[in-house]
């Protein structure tokens, strides 16, 4: 049957993309968060997964405000490099896995997610940020295939974090009824606090950035029960769009071994990049 071995953590910001594409991974003021990929790239060569489920959110480049889902699963065997608005980023076509992909689909409309379902879904920085930095050798094509799910984190109503915790269980319960023997990581993006617009533009909250990493290890459930507003107001009006990672760490068991995390604030944003691995002897869910 299918596997969870992990579950990842990225910021998805543009200007980390650019980094990457101009090869400048120790970029003056940049290196401590470039340098955090490096541990990220190791574990993922040495576990080698099927598939990485992405959960992002796209920034009005395939979605736009007069029609935007809730949560956008794609089906597609391929998904387009976007071009927002300085050209296509110079990378192949990211590679889908259509047949588990559909699987995931049924499975999440049978657990009660309503899904938009796309057969034709083109990739922003919201996805190809985090997955250039954790596969930046793309010569051969993608190494893993890519299912990527949206989540509205920009347009009201917004899902609630105990939404996106639930969203992460029926994501497990998919990939674990999925027949085939095949290992997937689950890859929560976005960043951590941070307010680009109004009176509190700049806004950061290193204190809160750190409760919400020590607290999404460790009791993840105490997030879960969070009002959307509270995140808001720790973690700026963007900031909430953390809850992205309580999907990726819904879908891991409650007891996780956290490998490798890292944190920093280069701009207005509070950036960190994790991995968790499934701990063996961890307690079945319920």
């Amino acid at each position: 049957m299918g596997r969870i071995i992990g579950g990842l953590g990225s910021p998805h910001a543009p200007s980390i993309g650019a980094l990457i594409d101009k090869g400048a991974w120790r970029e003056p003021g940049w290196e401590k968060l470039l340098a955090g990929y490096e541990p990220m790239q190791e574990w993922l060569a040495k576990r080698k997964p099927d598939a990485a489920i992405l959960i992002y959110n796209d920034h009005v480049t395939t979605f736009f405000f007069d029609l935007y889902p809730t949560f956008a699963l794609s089906v597609a065997a391929e998904h387009p490099i976007a071009d927002e608005g300085f050209g296509p980023r110079p990378m192949p076509p990211v590679r889908g896995d259509a047949e588990f992909a559909w699987h995931v689909a049924h499975s999440l409309v049978d657990d009660e997610f309503d899904l938009t379902v796309c057969q034709d879904m083109p990739l922003d920085h919201g996805a190809l940020t985090p997955i250039s930095g954790l596969w930046p050798d793309t010569s051969n094509g993608w190494p893993c295939a890519i299912l990527p799910l949206a989540v509205n984190v920009l347009q009201f109503p917004v899902p609630g974090p105990r939404r996106l915790y639930k969203l992460g269980q029926a994501l497990r319960r998919a990939v674990e009824s999925y027949p085939k023997d095949y290992d997937v990581v689950v890859l929560g993006t976005g960043g951590l606090s941070h307010q680009l617009h109004g009176e509190r533009f700049g806004y950061q909250n290193y204190e809160w950035d750190m409760e919400f990493l020590d607290t999404l290890e460790a009791d993840p459930e105490k997030l879960a029960a969070l009002r959307l507003q509270d995140y808001i107001d720790r973690g700026g009006a963007e900031g909430s769009e953390v809850i992205m990672w309580l999907a990726m760490r819904g879908a891991l068991s409650p007891q996780v071994k956290c490998v490798h995390r890292n944190y920093h604030a280069p701009l207005q944003t509070g950036f960190a990049q994790v991995i968790y691995e499934e701990v063996p002897e961890a307690a079945p869910r319920g």
